[in-house]
């Protein structure tokens, strides 16, 4: 049996996440669902939190990798908690678990997980017109050595396929 394909979506947490967000989230997560894939996520609010919701009520795998120690930590719509304890670090083990990422909104957290998920060259799509991050680095490299072009979509559907085909 093949390993199912894994996307992480990230972006705003609970703190500047807006009712779109939210939404545009939840439908993400369940584009992704559908598709087959395993959602994962940093398994907290905002973001994170809407994106398993829509996964997990379209049917599909949700997995929340969690800076704090205790599973109990996580939103509760994570099928599978993985309490890292290892804070801001684990944003790190989120982009490596990944094999593509879509990029909602954002702030510094989330940079930090495109960060690290250029310099390890994961195909990555932002949602355009969510903002933070997403605006400010979908469509560009993000330094000089053009590691990966981040990828735009104007929806989560078509975010969906585009990671799905950067992915392939």
């Amino acid at each position: 049996m093949a390993r199912k394909t894994q996307i992480l979506v990230i972006g705003h947490n609970d703190n500047g996440c807006t009712p779109e967000h939210e939404k545009t989230a939840y439908d993400t997560g369940a584009a992704i669902a559908r598709s087959g894939a395993v959602l994962i996520s940093g398994g907290l609010g905002g973001v994170m939190r809407a994106s398993c919701r829509g996964a997990r009520e379209a049917g599909g795998l949700t997995v929340g990798i969690i800076p704090q120690d205790a599973h109990s930590e996580a939103n509760e719509f994570c099928d599978v908690v993985l309490p890292s304890g290892m804070g801001l670090t684990r944003d790190f083990l989120n982009a490596l678990a990944a094999d593509g990422i879509i990029i909602i909104g954002g702030g510094s957290g989330t940079l930090s997980e495109v960060c690290a998920a250029y310099m390890y060259r994961r195909p990555m799509v932002a949602v355009r017109g969510t903002g933070g991050v997403a605006d400010r680095y979908g469509g560009t490299f993000v330094d000089y050595r053009e590691n990966i072009m981040i990828g735009q979509a104007d929806s989560p559907d078509e975010a969906v396929r585009s990671i799905l085909e950067a992915i392939t």
